[in-house]
This record gives C-alpha cells, sequence and structure tokens, in this order.
C-alpha cells in the first residue's frame, strides 16, 4: 500500500513503482487512484502489478495526487470488485481507499451504513465499509472524521485514502499493521514498508505512530493522534518473521537483522550436529546465516527457489498453494548429498511446504533433516489482517510437535519460544501482537467473521471465542 503527494509531477508512475516494490505482500489484485485535483480516476484488476499496468492506464490517472494498493485477502475473495483502492460517494464527496488489515465488527458497521446512509455496497471487503464510513463520517476537518472512524472501528488496519484536492493516512491506535512516512522532491509518500520509500529514492523520516492521522495538501502535512490511543502498541511480529521485505525498517530495526538474530536464538534453542545449514527461500535466509553463526556450522545454499512463483502463504486458496508449491523449489543436490542437514524455516502454518520440502531433500541425497523453526508453533487464527484461517488449518493446533515431526518426516524438529522471539523482537510482549502463537489477541475477541462474512448478503460464518 501506498500513497503519493507529488507537487509538478505524475503521482500515479511513483505509486506504480511504490506498489512494484510491495509486490510481496500481495499477489491477488493491485490497482491506483489519481486526483488531477477535480476528479478521481481508478485503475485495478486481477493479477501482479506489472501484468496490470501499461502504459495507456496511466493517462487517466494524471494529477499530483495517488494511492495504490496490491492485495492479500483477509476479508471477501479473490475476486475483481474486491480489488483496492475502491472509490465511493458520501457526504464529503467521491473518496477513493485501500486498506491492509482486518476490521473485525465490518458487518456491523455495515448494517449501520446501510440503514443510516443508504450506502451502496460493490464489494465484499471491509475496505468498502472503512471508506464509506470515512466519506460520510462526522467532523469538520479530515483529522476528526479519520478520529470518527477510530472511536467506531475494531481491529488493525494501516489506510490511504483520497479525496479531489487531499492525501491521507491512518494507521490504527495499537498500531498492528505498519505504515511508514517520506519525503520526496518536496513531495510525501506514506508506504506499508521503508523498502517502497527507497526504491523510489525517498527518505525515511518515521513509521507512523498508533492511532496517527495524517493528511496532506497545498497547505503542506498535518499529522495528530487520536487522543484515545493510549500507548499500547502491538505490531504483527509476524511481519518481523515472515512478511516484511529484510531491506525494511519496522519497528526502528531492519528487519534482516532481526530475523538473523532470530536463527541465532534458535541455534541456543535448539543446538544438533550437522554438517550443513540451509534455509528456505527467500525469508529464512537470514535465519539460516544467523543460525549457522551462532552453531558454527557451515552454511550454504541448498534450495533453489524459482522467482516467477511468489509467495505460496499468501495464496488465496490451498488448491494454489499446494501448485505453488510443487513448481518452487530444486534441490542442489551435489551440495546437500550425504550431508546432515539443518533446515531452517520462518514457519509452519498449514504444512503445505514443509513436507513437500523434507522430501525434496531426502530424494537429493540428504542423509539427515533437522527442521528448525523461527517462530512458535502457530495454534491459533488471526483477525488482524493475516489469513492463517481456521483452527482446523493450523498444524500446531491439532498435533503435537512429535505428530508434526512424523507428519513432515523430519529427523527432528524445534520451534523457536515465545519467550525467545519476545526476546529477539524487542523484550515485553506488550509491544507486539502474538496471538497466532499465545491466543492473547491485543482486542477483545467474541463473534468474530470469517474471511467471507460480507459476501452473500452479509450471512457469512460466525466464529465464537477462539479461545
Amino acid at each position: 500500500m501506498v500513497g503519493v503527494y507529488m507537487p509538478g509531477g505524475e503521482a500515479s508512475r511513483l505509486a506504480f513503482f511504490g506498489l512494484f516494490a510491495l509486490q510481496h505482500r500481495g499477489q491477488e489484485s493491485a490497482g491506483i487512484a489519481a486526483s488531477n485535483g477535480e476528479e478521481l480516476s481508478v485503475h485495478s484488476d486481477m493479477g501482479l502489478v506489472t501484468q496490470i499496468f501499461r502504459e495507456p492506464d496511466f493517462y487517466p490517472l494524471s494529477g499530483e495526487l495517488a494511492i495504490g494498493h496490491t492485495r492479500y485477502s483477509t476479508t471477501g475473495s479473490s475476486l475483481p470488485c474486491n480489488a483496492q483502492p475502491l472509490m465511493v460517494q458520501g457526504t464529503h464527496g467521491q473518496l477513493a481507499l485501500a486498506n491492509n488489515g482486518n476490521i473485525i465488527n465490518a458487518l456491523q458497521m455495515k448494517e449501520i451504513l446501510q440503514d443510516s446512509w443508504d450506502c451502496t455496497f460493490n464489494s465484499t471487503t471491509d475496505s468498502e465499509v472503512f471508506a464509506y464510513m470515512l466519506a460520510n463520517a462526522s467532523g469538520s476537518t479530515w483529522e476528526e472524521r479519520i478520529f470518527s472512524c477510530m472511536r467506531q472501528l475494531e481491529g488493525a488496519y494501516s489506510m490511504v485514502a483520497l479525496t479531489n484536492d487531499t492525501m491521507m493516512a491512518a494507521r490504527d491506535p495499537m498500531g498492528i499493521r505498519p505504515l511508514c512516512l517520506g519525503k520526496l522532491n518536496g513531495g510525501w509518500i506514506v508506504a506499508s514498508e521503508t523498502c517502497a520509500l527507497d526504491h523510489l529514492g525517498a527518505t525515511f523520516l518515521r513509521e507512523l505512530e498508533p492511532g496517527e492521522a495524517l493528511v496532506v495538501d497545498r497547505d503542506g502535512i498535518h499529522t495528530s493522534t487520536w487522543t484515545g490511543s493510549q500507548g499500547k502498541r502491538a505490531l504483527c511480529v509476524f511481519e518481523l518473521i515472515y512478511f516484511a521485505r529484510p531491506d525494511s525498517i519496522m519497528d526502528n530495526t531492519l528487519v534482516h537483522s532481526v530475523r538473523q538474530e532470530l536463527g541465532a536464538e534458535l541455534a541456543r534453542e535448539h543446538p544438533v550436529e550437522a554438517d550443513l545449514v540451509i534455509g528456505i527461500p527467500d525469508s529464512s535466509i537470514a535465519a539460516a546465516v544467523g543460525y549457522a553463526q551462532e552453531s558454527g556450522i557451515p552454511y550454504s545454499e541448498g534450495l533453489i527457489k524459482n522467482r516467477y512463483v511468489g509467495r505460496t502463504f499468501i495464496e488465496p486458496d490451498q488448491r494454489m498453494r499446494d501448485l505453488g508449491v510443487r513448481q518452487k523449489f530444486n534441490p542442489l543436490v551435489e551440495v546437500i548429498k550425504d550431508k546432515r542437514l539443518v533446515v531452517v524455516d520462518d514457519s509452519i502454518v498449514r504444512g503445505t511446504t514443509t513436507p513437500h520440502v523434507v522430501s525434496l531433500l531426502r530424494k537429493a541425497g540428504a542423509k539427515e533433516v533437522h527442521m528448525r523453526v523461527c517462530a512458535p508453533p502457530i495454534k491459533h487464527p488471526c483477525y488482524m489482517g493475516v489469513d492463517m484461517a481456521s483452527r482446523e488449518e493450523l498444524l500446531a493446533a491439532n498435533m503435537t510437535e512429535p505428530q508434526i515431526r512424523k507428519i513432515i518426516d523430519a529427523d527432528s524438529l524445534g520451534y523457536l519460544s515465545v519467550k525467545g522471539l519476545m526476546k529477539v523482537a524487542g523484550g515485553t510482549n506488550g509491544g507486539f501482537c502474538d496471538a497466532c502463537f499465545t491466543g492473547n489477541y491485543p482486542v477483545p475477541i467474541q463473534l468474530e467473521m470469517s474471511k467471507l462474512v460480507l459476501e452473500e448478503g452479509g450471512q457469512g460464518k460466525l466464529f465464537g471465542d477462539p479461545n
């Protein structure tokens, strides 16, 4: 997700390159909305950023303001109508909005919007609910309207929005999803990760604070923080483990350095005699290097990744994940043959990738395969913007570690502890959301919607208390 205000420039082209740098965050659809000062235009479609945009697509997207989004669905199916940014009409005029996260009370808010404002919904995603809320919110300024939304919304969100003459951004009151601010040639850029700023040549200024609203227009940049924010921070720790690019700065730390230290801590917690350490590309490489350095076991590449497959974790359904995994890796036989391997992975979620990887390594002649995972066992669904699906699909929620070791056919299995994870990530548990490991959600979870809750007229399944 990216937002651009570039006086005298073509903001949509900058948004395109920003999205290209953020393609790892979503592979289902993408889009850009732009303003020429008088009206908004949107172009979005299913697919990757480079598949969706061609030169003629930028002609209607002229102007100094633009926002862009690349989608990884957590509410609503992978459908063209759910591609963001979404454009709505409200009491404050035309507005386009893109969001990263999950609004857990979206169904209730949708019903209120339909009853109170006669809103007509064209998508099945919670981002359209957010868009209509903001377009009709009370308040004389956009900051006040954003804060009005914050008082009502529950869950995780980092949002960028656009009107004819204003670009705005906001982060939820606990900062669950990331958002950062940069400056470029007299203009301003907001993005989900700092790597997007780097690729645009922008200077990274800072991460937005939890509960902060940022508004940019011809009068400059205005920023304020909602008074209801109580200082509790709950950045999704899975961003550091998997989602974010290693060259991004998050929570004031280079992600690569965090992952390397996670691997070192994993080596301290789960040592083993072996000949070689390898990582599962790409998000586990830094952790594998850290494990090797701490253990004294040599590191080497052992698997080559097909760079055109993408990230199977964020595929929208299990069938596509299975297909992607089969095409994703190829072993370096001469490197791993007759070796005792430590194989470092970032996580085991559904168990789609790991058994396939172990099988590949054994067929390539590995003598032993010792799996080491630089995240604790994932036992609880995420309602805060990561599509970990239901508890029934989570391997660690339904099996013991010995059972998992047997299923993946590893000689040994070691997970990083929650204590070890928090030690590396930044000390106390209070600064991060670790609910997928512990079940301790940062907001009360009582009746929660499934991914499809806004589909079929809002008749989606409701989950009870996951605890």
